[in-house]
């Protein structure tokens, strides 16, 4: 099967989609892949043999060039005779089902790693993108979720096919990658970073934006410093908040204990040498990076906003707070500095809850998904199939 898979931009498909390209290709499709290049496709899917199209998608849909990339993915689709599209990310998606929608016999693919409208959303989210997913959902053959609150939508969107809706476990981790460290490594590896054996190190790894909301963990050590001098905050990535995060933990007097540390490749040796991993996200599809932190066996506190609940139960394998509550986020990181005893028991629960989100597991999940849609002509399916969450059994 020819198959095109799409996203907004390159470092979606560089940072997540690699494994499931590869693994299409073992399985005899062939694969191309359409997105704006915000950054160089990774040489493993070149040497893959993928073919790459430039696109510009824009994620601000009001964008001009977005009407230009409706015309260019359509024209990739056509040329190329692709049976089946992919499509990842809410810009990309919504504008290549839009442009493909009266292609005769191609299979859409939507895998949607966080709706746009959500519990607590602003009412412009509601009114432009719930609409917009309701009628994109006429030219979408199959959806697939990452997350319990984005599934309980997706089944009341009407699909144009018999194809069921589709819950897995998100895009999948390497556990060869991330994984726990020995006492001894982890001092080497501080001594080797310029951290003392004694910080308390806090992990935050995520675009500096309003959404991700690094200003309220800020607040957070804001309120710990004085009481917990040995703490440390990293946090990794680029983004628009760049400077005024950096202004704000000035402000706070905190430049002794708030380093930004830009984007990143080592994030595997940041977890590792840290104490704790934080999400202050406002919304979220399903978090790697708090994924990524379980498996590195850390303890975690998160907001309690889609994704970050999937992934973490409160007093179980983290602490729970609420989003806008940087009182409760400093109280939550002092509770698990003070005591050794929770520390042990999160790191032990994530390190059991993270293996339902091993990438090998993912792509058991992602072949059931794929075995559908390649039978769909032969037999009809009418029953919503749910790839259950950890710890419950799967229903197929």
């Amino acid at each position: 099967m020819k198959i095109l898979v799409v996203s907004t931009v390159s470092g979606t498909i560089n940072s997540f989609l690699i494994p499931h390209i590869k693994w299409l290709i073992e399985q005899g499709n062939e694969v191309s892949i359409a997105s704006n290049y915000v950054e160089d496709m990774d040489k493993e899917l070149v040497e893959l043999g993928c073919s790459t199209y430039w696109i510009p998608f824009q994620r601000n849909p009001f964008k001009i060039d977005n009407y230009k990339a409706i015309k260019s993915v359509k024209q990739i689709v056509l040329e190329g005779n692709y049976e089946m599209v992919h499509v990842h990310t809410p810009i990309a998606s919504l504008l290549t089902r839009f442009a493909c929608r009266k292609i005769k016999g191609l299979r859409m693919v939507y895998t949607c790693h966080g709706f746009h409208f959500f519990k607590g959303a602003p009412k412009k989210n509601w009114l432009i993108y719930y609409a917009l997913e309701r009628l994109a959902a006429r030219w979408t053959d199959v959806l697939i979720t990452m997350n319990e609150e984005d599934y309980g939508y997706g089944m009341k969107l009407s699909l144009r096919s018999n194809i069921p809706c589709y819950k897995v476990h998100g895009v999948g981790i390497d556990l060869n990658k991330f994984s726990p460290i020995t006492p001894e490594e982890k001092l080497t590896l501080r001594a080797e970073y310029q951290y003392a054996s004694d910080d308390f190190i806090v992990i935050y790894v995520g675009e500096l934006s309003h959404r991700k909301q690094q200003d309220l963990l800020i607040k957070a050590i804001s309120r710990l410093h004085k009481n917990i001098h040995s703490i440390k905050l990293l946090l990794v990535g680029d983004g628009e908040m760049l400077e005024r995060y950096r202004k704000l933990a000035a402000h706070y007097d905190l430049n002794n204990h708030v380093e930004f540390l830009g984007y990143r490749r080592d994030i595997h040796n940041l977890m590792a040498l840290s104490d704790i991993a934080v999400s202050t996200s406002r919304q979220e599809g399903l978090p790697v990076n708090i994924m990524e932190a379980m498996a590195t066996g850390l303890p975690i506190v998160v907001t309690n906003s889609r994704g970050n609940r999937d992934l973490i139960t409160d007093h179980y394998n983290g602490i729970v707070v609420g989003i806008n509550d940087d009182e409760a986020c400093a109280s939550a990181i002092e509770k698990i500095y003070m005591s050794n005893k929770i520390q042990s028991y999160f790191s032990k629960n994530n390190l059991d809850r993270i293996q339902a989100y091993n990438i090998k597991n993912i792509l058991s999940e992602m072949a059931v998904v794929y075995s559908k849609i390649l039978d769909v002509k032969k037999k009809p399916l009418g029953n919503t199939i749910k790839l259950q969450n950890y710890g419950e059994e799967r229903k197929i």
